[in-house]
């Protein structure tokens, strides 16, 4: 009932939605910590069993999984039979949880919330004197990011996402020129350089962590046709060098993206192609009202990307920068020809396009 303007009711309803998220947020970590540990790896491949034999076989200490199995119990995640005192993970929430589910594995992504909480102290900070929270206070995030993209880039990057420009795999085949710019510890050029020995590949990221990892990597598989340096997006002077430059999820973290833009616009040869996946949104806030992670967009912008950016003294763009903007900074670094694409299996990106002409 309303009384003087105030509707119980509706107060009732969101009181209940903040005991939700505070119950979700905690489930969020606890995921965090079954994916972490290989819990739900493990769980997985047992019939029903009890705490000490998932513990054993987990190689993790009884007492913690105890707890732990008590918060996936309550949160309807593992199913107990009180009657055997045993734990069972479904199958169905395994297809959502497990490494074995990827792409499908949600539960890798819950790291982001913990990585996140760990820095909330200099946000509030940031929140009352401005600046931002630096790169270097995310030790992990390499770490996290290479995994996302392992299950959400890789799978799906040579048979749907290069496939998006027509053409393109036959060049690859026969030999090109190719930068990834922003190319963290180097995954998606490790597997195109694999899959077309005859193209020549580049990888460039400002994090020495993530090119130390990269070239370690190439380095293994034995690839003499990639390398990778160390490299500031913003300062990058090459002139019409490449064939193809991708970048995966990472203008709208650059201190100075409407910069970066340009150089890969110089960089790119006259009849080459700017593949750029970024984050699916819209720039105006009303339009994301039904983004099916929009919450989680907005928080880890806040939280990392927008935040880092204003670190370096840069615009801060943010990870929900949007369709609508980005297509104004793409035309404004020059590119005179932009399509945007969307996979049915990709609810978080857009898939731009650019030509020079």
């Amino acid at each position: 009932m309303s009384t003087n303007g105030f509707n119980q009711q509706i107060a009732d309803a969101f009181t209940e939605k903040m005991v939700d998220v505070l119950n979700y947020g905690s489930l969020a970590l606890m995921t965090s910590i079954g994916h972490r540990t290989g819990l739900f790896d493990t769980m997985a491949t047992l019939p029903p069993a009890t705490i000490e034999q998932i513990a054993a076989a987990a190689d993790l200490h009884e007492r913690y999984v105890r707890e732990w199995l008590g918060a996936m119990v309550v949160g309807r995640i593992i199913e107990h039979d009180p009657a055997t005192n045993t734990y069972r993970l479904p199958t169905e929430h395994a297809a959502a949880l497990t490494r074995a589910a990827a792409p499908n594995n949600i539960a890798a992504f819950t790291q982001y919330i913990g990585l996140l909480g760990s820095v909330e102290d200099g946000i509030v900070d940031s929140f009352r004197n401005g600046g931002g929270v630096p790169y270097a206070a995310f030790p992990r995030f390499q770490e996290v990011m290479a995994e996302d993209s392992g299950q959400s880039v890789l799978p799906a990057l040579l048979d749907h996402i290069l496939p998006l420009v027509p053409g393109l795999i036959e060049k690859l085949e026969q030999g090109i020129e190719v930068l990834d710019l922003g190319c963290g510890r180097g995954l998606a050029l490790l597997l195109m350089a694999q899959t077309f020995p005859n193209s020549r590949f580049t990888g460039y990221d400002f994090s020495e962590n993530g090119i130390a990892a990269a070239r370690v990597d190439a380095q293994q598989k034995s690839l003499t046709n990639l390398r990778f340096a160390v490299q500031d997006a913003a300062t990058l002077a090459e002139t019409e060098r490449y064939d193809l430059i991708t970048t995966f999820d990472a203008i709208h973290d650059q201190a100075k993206p409407a910069v970066v833009l340009r150089n890969i616009h110089r960089a790119l040869k006259t009849d080459g192609v700017y593949l750029m996946q970024d984050i699916a949104g819209s720039s105006h806030l009303h339009n994301n009202l039904d983004h099916p992670i929009g919450p989680f967009l907005y928080t880890v912008s806040t939280m990392h990307c927008m935040t880092v950016s204003l670190a370096y003294n840069g615009e801060g763009l943010g990870a929900m920068w949007g369709r609508e903007k980005a297509l104004e900074m793409l035309a404004e670094a020059g590119f005179t020809q932009v399509e945007v694409k969307e996979l049915a299996h990709d609810i978080q990106n857009h898939y731009y396009i650019n030509r020079k002409n």
